[in-house]
């Protein structure tokens, strides 16, 4: 059941239910009750939702056709400035209208009851599918375009009548150039879609979820009709999907691969994180191996260390390690990954073998000492998820291993995007901040951890607890200097029970990606990757709080996990033996820090 504060709750009430669990808050002002199915309740009631949120909007494009949300859960309105909100899998997404749109109102039911709703006209929204650089417009299938305008040439009981209704409601909203293309599309007995360029298949669990298509300038998302919950979701006309964008190797990777433009780029590989493939080849959605877990680390791995067979690239006579890696990717079947680091994608099998994940299940992640001053980064990386983990926080299982030609140890990290075995039926899927917030990764180092949490708290399931780790999250950044806490290292974790239209749990992601940065040659001065209360560094235990309460938390409950995680990591001291000289550099930056944090 829906609650709005003001229509069918008082705030009193509502906080009532939000204390003794009958109620969850989906954002200020809305409440579900905890036994229902969050994202299905809003899906029923898109319309109420966006008419209490924005009351002087008007329904747009194919929201204003269907008086629904589109299949892949974005309703399009209309008003006074661009907007755009998530309720966990529904988004809001406002357009600026024009000068002088055309609306009526409408009446749908909602299991509410009655409601009515204003509109953009038949012929408005027929105008509005051909806004170039629309998200609206984009969402218009071609089908429904076609239906709209046989239509109007009813209704005007003829084309030419048809046409001239819409150029005149265009000028008076300066849309001729989408008046042109209207009265082509009308003037056309052939309603087919713009020819497209190679058309990528994107798969997830082995099921076809959408296809991927650029013609020259743009690119172009076609979303698979589905009843089951789907990771990638849409975002600006003419752009990657945020998802899909932050899956692409950056970095060392696409130094490797040298592509020549983002086009190459996605089409060289195949298999990426969280189960995704892309394929030109749909039938390979299904027959590419699928990624879940099968040695586990706790089995194979004795006091953090690696115990199992290392078959994994090795250093030759005339190749380096690095060299021996890159090489592993000139197969397009092996996986990608993003990031800056040199990885290698690894399979450990039942029998503790680790090798290349060519052809089989990429289950672990490899990281070796990239050397240029950061021999060490590995044995810090595992310091700091060991302290991580000693301070409360669920991390990726690791352990360090043992590299041939007396090489420095290599970090391996277990995967926790992927099912834990054969009888895991689930769908598990890893989305990173920069694409829930919709930003390229190349920003993944702007904003605040204040618009952080206003993201996290629009898709999470359990948003309170969540925005309470993400600003402990933050503390431990701050307490073992880790510089790279950025967009891409914050992550949510969305899981789906096999078959299930939505995702059930949407909980921020266990630490991944952590190092003491400071503790490294020209970082020394290295500040945190997001702000926080508009600093990034001399922050002191009231910076935490401010933000906290920011983030719309309790001032106290903040004060709590600054002293808690303060305590926690100060004992964990307590019993450490640096594994190296640099991890001893980043064990008295923790302690420095913790001395002028802790009040």
């Amino acid at each position: 059941m829906l609650h709005l504060v003001g229509e069918t709750i008082d705030k009193h009430r509502a906080q009532y239910g939000l204390v003794t669990g009958r109620l969850v808050q989906i954002m200020r002002g809305i409440y579900i009750a905890s036994e229902d199915d969050a994202d299905a309740v809003l899906f029923d009631h898109a319309l109420r939702i966006a008419a209490y949120l924005y009351p002087s909007t008007y329904l747009c494009g194919a929201s204003a056709e269907r008086l629904a949300p589109t299949p892949d859960r974005r309703l399009f309105l209309s008003g006074r400035r661009n907007a755009r909100t998530r309720l966990r899998s529904l988004e809001i997404v406002q357009t600026r209208a024009p000068d002088a749109p055309e609306t009526e109102t409408a009446q749908i039911v909602d299991p509410m009851g009655a409601l009515t709703v204003r509109r953009s006209t038949l012929r408005f929204r027929y105008l509005e599918s051909f806004r170039r650089r629309s998200e609206a417009g984009a969402a218009m299938p071609i089908d429904m375009q076609a239906d709209i305008a046989a239509r109007l040439v009813e209704a005007a009981s003829g084309e030419t009548a048809a046409i001239i209704e819409c150029w005149r409601l265009a000028a008076a909203n300066g849309w001729q150039a989408e008046a042109g293309r209207a009265e082509a599309f009308i003037a056309t007995p052939l309603r087919e879609a713009p020819p497209r360029g190679k058309a990528l298949h994107v798969g997830w669990h082995g099921e076809k979820i959408g296809v991927l298509s650029h013609d020259g300038s743009a690119w172009r998302w076609e979303q698979t009709a589905t009843e089951a919950a789907t990771p990638v979701r849409t975002w600006e006309p003419g752009r990657l999907p945020p998802f899909i964008e932050s899956l692409l190797p950056e970095g060392w990777l696409e130094r490797v691969l040298k592509p020549k433009s983002e086009q190459e780029l996605i089409s060289g590989g195949k298999r990426y994180m969280s189960n995704i493939v892309i394929s030109e080849d749909a039938d390979e959605l299904r027959t590419l191996p699928a990624d879940m877990l099968e040695g586990r680390l706790e089995t194979y791995a004795k006091e953090s260390v690696f115990a199992g067979g290392y078959a994994g690239p090795a250093p030759a006579f005339d190749e380096t390690l690095e060299d021996r890696i890159a090489a592993l990717f000139a197969s397009n079947t092996m996986p990608r990954l993003s990031g800056f680091q040199t990885k290698a994608p690894m399979n450990l099998s039942h029998d503790g073998v680790l090798r290349p994940a060519e052809g089989v299940a990429f289950t672990h992640i490899l990281k070796p000492s990239p050397g240029a001053g950061l021999e060490d980064l590995p044995l810090v990386e595992a310091a700091c998820l060991a302290a991580a983990r000693a301070c409360g926080f669920e991390t990726a299982a690791h352990a360090m291993v043992s590299m041939p030609d007396d090489l420095p140890d290599a970090l391996l990290v277990e995967r926790f995007d992927i099912r834990r075995d054969r009888n895991d039926r689930r769908k598990i899927v890893m989305e990173d901040m920069a694409s829930v917030r919709g930003v390229a990764p190349s920003e993944k180092y702007e904003g605040s951890i204040e618009q952080a949490a206003r993201a996290l708290r629009s898709v999470s399931s359990d948003a309170d607890a969540d925005v309470g780790l993400l600003l402990g999250r933050a503390v431990l950044a701050w307490l073992i200097g880790d510089g790279d806490c950025h967009l891409k290292n914050l992550a949510v974790l969305r899981v789906a029970p096999d078959g299930a239209e939505n995702f059930t749990s949407v909980r921020l992601a266990p630490v991944y990606d952590t190092v003491t940065t400071r503790a490294f040659p020209g970082l020394e001065s290295d500040r945190l990757a997001l702000s926080l209360a508009g600093k990034r560094d001399q922050l002191s235990s009231r910076d935490f709080v401010r933000a906290g309460v920011t983030m719309d938390m309790n001032a106290g409950a903040a004060r709590d996990i600054v002293a808690s995680l303060c305590g926690r990591l100060s004992a964990h001291l307590g019993d450490l033996e640096p594994a190296s000289d640099r991890v001893g550099r980043a064990v008295e930056i923790w302690k420095a820090r913790i001395e002028t944090t802790a009040d």
